[in-house]
């Protein structure tokens, strides 16, 4: 282990001291706490009391002022085997039962004065109800009715279970246990509990428990001093004062449970956060954690949820570095992350909606997040909208930035950030609309602009304006299962300023002009889709080699696509897809296959699986010749889609640049992996494999074949299984496609990323026993293992330890090694730095 840890060590275990002490004296409300799974059929505990007085002193017992009764306290209803009645004065035996308002009163025998509302009561008292669902079992005790007060003997007691159906459910997620030598009940909902114990944990002999000579318990909390926690009846802490939240209803206040921890770059790591209730739909959390080796990190994080999908989540996070010396060179690598997401509906129909975040620092969020998504990605997005949409129409206003780092070449901390702003965007769409009654079918898609664009030697000067408009026509037709749509449209671009490109070859960066552009095209584009070819296998031999039946669909489509016009293209500012039309005459084909197994043991279709199985076919093109219903549950068992394109304009209207990566709206609508460096007639081969073996087992293979240059310029294979507690996956991606040319006249030839993901483990959050897994992020090009991390951990009925070993290793931005570590009590919460999101399991 790195020095740093051995170094901390001695003060380490009075961290971990100091930890295990604030899990029991803090307030645990924090929504966010993981919580064990527990049996709901458990019988009610009875732990053992700790030692303590005989009986509670005099001042444990409260003078009762009798008050008026609360309403449906002044009806007493009675019932019992046998009972006498004098002066208002009940004697009452066998199966007694006294029901007032929403509580319950049962033993053996009971002595109750009408008049006073004294209750005396021997043999098996069960006490229940009010409003955080009490139970209480005694041997004897007294209770007045009206003040609800009175004290019991021998108690087992607790709030948040109820009787049901025969057994205890619990009526809320954070139930509250206790048992002792005497309870003192000193209002409706409050208690004095002397000698006893207190947990969470249903069970006859639970896994922790905390004992005390008193405890004082209201409607929201409960209390003591000078107790001791044990876990799996061994006394490992001495609490001088501890408090438990009782009431789930109504969050509270306080501090939230320490984090303790081990890097190898940031040292030892101590934090503490304070959560905010700030009512019921929204809290506020606020905290700080030290790194020995680097410095202070503080957070914030706010969170809203109001009436349907309306909310707001807001982060802040940011680290004062003390750097630290590499190769004779310092290396800061501080900086703040701030976020946003939000949604407001003003209406059904009108919403607005934003998600921004603002990173002062790429290295900050590559050394210091613990996602590893993130800290390997360099792109960031802000977009705030509105929205309103009715009957097919939908107006928007839009503005968003795009910031990115890109690497010169990929792997290296070198790069060049580009940065694009719609400053704002309005939008308005029309979807298909039914033109009278000539069968025509007409859209629209229009966009008026401001934009912006900034990279190294280059950045547009001020806002330029655009406004786009793209109607378009259609005339479905449908004929003997063909499926024909033709469509023609327009397309009319208005610039404010256009782009000045050097000539071929020249290393010049281009450049901005002032002088307007106006672009127009027209589109003319035929979609046919042709009847679905199928077939049933049910042979003796495909019975027996598959089990059942199986059905085989083809669903082979054609597209002819024509766009003219677009003279202007390398004159065209680069913003978004709009700015990337070109001129095209292509044709793309392909088909989709599909092989469904049919159940084992057919079933008609119910009524509530008619519905959606007829949509499905519908989609599948799964309908019988025959007209019959293939049986419901069958199961898709493989999806294979195969496209391509070819272009008879070969240099797109001469917008194709040669030796370099050329995009445009054609090849990003095939593929989002670009290949055309030069004029060529025939796309890369689409596949995108979809294999279901069982129901366990999940395989995808996708990959675009370049049958020009016979390779791969991708190829992604996902692997996934899953049985009981058993889980695996594996994931192998590789991209060899055209790569970046940058303005400072360096390119890379090739984007070249081979990277191997594996995933296998045994358990679950909630399972009870041993549970263990590993995943690996592999570069196979350079022969390193990116990340890695081993986890395991080991649930009682009640409480659980996990313990992590993560690494990370990005180059000389990030190499780490950290462990991770949580310990878990039932409906109390979770300690230690080991989150929940973070985990395998």
């Amino acid at each position: 282990m790195v020095q740093g840890f051995r170094r901390s060590y001695a003060g380490k275990r009075l961290c971990v001291l100091y930890f295990f002490i604030t899990i029991m004296v803090t307030a645990l409300r924090h929504p966010q706490a993981a919580a064990q799974a527990l049996t709901t059929e458990a019988p009610v505990p009875t732990p053992a009391a700790a030692s303590a007085p005989e009986s509670p002193p005099e001042a444990g017992f409260p003078v009762a002022t009798v008050l008026p009764p609360p309403a449906g306290t002044s009806t007493v209803v009675i019932e019992a085997d046998q009972q006498s009645e004098r002066d208002g004065h009940y004697t009452l035996d066998g199966h007694v039962v006294l029901r007032y308002g929403d509580r319950t009163f049962a033993a053996d025998h009971v002595e109750y004065d009408t008049e006073s509302g004294e209750v005396t009561a021997t043999g098996h008292i069960v006490a229940s109800g009010g409003r955080n669902d009490e139970l209480l079992y005694a041997t004897r005790g007294t209770l007045n009715v009206k003040t609800q007060r009175g004290s019991f003997d021998n108690v087992t007691g607790s709030v948040g279970i109820k009787p049901g159906a025969g057994r205890l459910v619990y009526a809320n997620g954070n139930p509250f246990l206790f048992s002792g030598r005497r309870v003192v009940k000193t209002g409706p909902q409050a208690y004095e509990v002397y000698g006893g114990t207190v947990t969470s944990c249903r069970l006859d002999h639970p896994d922790w428990v905390l004992s005390a000579s008193k405890f004082t318990v209201d409607s929201e909390m409960a209390r003591a001093s000078n107790s001791v926690f044990r876990l799996l009846n061994i006394p490992l802490l001495y609490l001088p004062y501890v408090t438990q939240p009782v009431d789930v209803t109504d969050r509270q206040s306080g501090l939230l449970i320490p984090v303790v921890g081990e890097s190898s770059t940031k040292g030892l790591v101590l934090g503490e956060q304070i959560y905010f209730a700030l009512g019921r739909s929204q809290d506020l959390t606020v905290g700080a954690q030290y790194f020995s080796l680097r410095g202070w990190e503080q957070m914030a994080t706010y969170r809203f949820k109001g009436y349907g999908d309306d909310f707001a989540m807001a982060h802040y996070s940011g680290l004062l570095d003390r750097g630290y010396y590499t190769g004779g060179s310092f290396v800061n690598q501080g900086g703040e992350d701030v976020t946003f997401a939000g949604r407001h509906d003003l209406s059904g129909n009108t919403r607005v909606a934003a998600t921004a975040e603002y990173l002062s620092s790429y290295p900050y969020r590559e050394a210091f997040t613990e996602n590893f998504n993130q800290a390997v990605s360099t792109d960031i997005l802000s977009v705030a909208y509105a929205q309103h949409q009715s009957g097919g129409y939908v107006v928007s206003a839009l503005t968003d930035k795009y910031q990115g780092l890109k690497r010169i070449p990929v792997g290296t901390t070198q790069g060049q950030e580009i940065k694009i702003f719609h400053l704002p965007s309005v939008e308005f769409a029309a979807m298909d609309h039914a033109l009278g009654i000539s069968g025509l079918r007409w859209s629209l898609e229009s966009t008026a602009a401001g934009l912006k664009r900034v990279e190294p030697n280059f950045a547009t000067s001020g806002v330029v304006e655009r406004l786009d408009v793209h109607p378009m026509l259609s005339y479905p037709v449908q004929l003997r299962g063909w499926s024909l749509l033709p469509s023609v449209g327009v397309r009319e671009t208005f610039y404010s300023r256009s782009r000045q490109t050097p000539p071929q070859g020249t290393p010049a960066p281009p450049v901005q002009s002032t002088a307007p552009l106006g672009r127009g095209d027209v589109e003319v584009g035929l979609d046919l889709r042709a009847p679905v070819l199928e077939r049933t296998f049910d042979s003796p031999f495909t019975q027996r080699f598959f089990g059942t039946a199986v059905r085989h669909t083809i669903e082979p489509s054609l597209n002819l696509r024509y766009v003219g016009g677009v003279n202007s293209f390398k004159n065209v500012l680069r913003f978004d897809a709009v700015d990337v039309v070109s001129n095209t005459r292509e044709l793309e084909y392909g088909t989709v296959q599909r092989l469904f197994l049919k159940p084992r043991r057919a079933a008609p279709c119910t009524a509530a699986d008619l519905k959606p199985e007829a949509e499905r076919v519908k989609d599948a093109g799964d309908v019988p010749a025959n007209g019959q219903q293939w049986d419901c549950g069958s199961r898709e068992w493989i999806t294979w889609q195969l496209a391509q394109k070819y272009f008879f304009d070969e240099s797109f209207g001469g917008a194709v640049v040669n030796g370099r990566r050329n995009i445009f709206d054609t090849t990003l609508n095939l593929s989002g992996v670009a290949f055309l460096t030069e004029p060529r007639a025939i796309s890369p081969l689409i596949s995108r494999l979809r294999f279901a073996p069982t129901e366990k087992v999940d395989v995808e293979w996708d990959f675009d074949l370049d049958t020009g240059a016979k390779k791969f310029t991708s190829n992604n294979l996902l692997v996934d299984f899953h049985k009981d507690d058993v889980f695996g996956g594996l994931s192998f991606a590789r991209l060899s496609a055209p790569g970046r040319s940058y303005s400072q006249g360096v390119s890379v030839a090739t984007s070249d990323f081979n990277q191997l993901r594996i995933l296998a483990g045994y358990g679950a959050p909630t399972k009870r026993g041993l549970s263990v897994g590993a995943n690996a992020g592999l570069d196979l090009i350079l022969g390193t293992v990116e990340y890695g991390t081993l986890e395991t951990s080991y649930n009682w009925d009640c409480c659980g330890l996990s313990v992590e070993y993560r690494k990370y290793e990005l180059g000389s931005a990030r190499n780490e090694s950290v462990y991770r570590f949580n310990f878990t009590l039932a409906n109390i919460g979770t300690a230690g730095n080991l989150k929940r999101a973070e985990r395998l399991f």
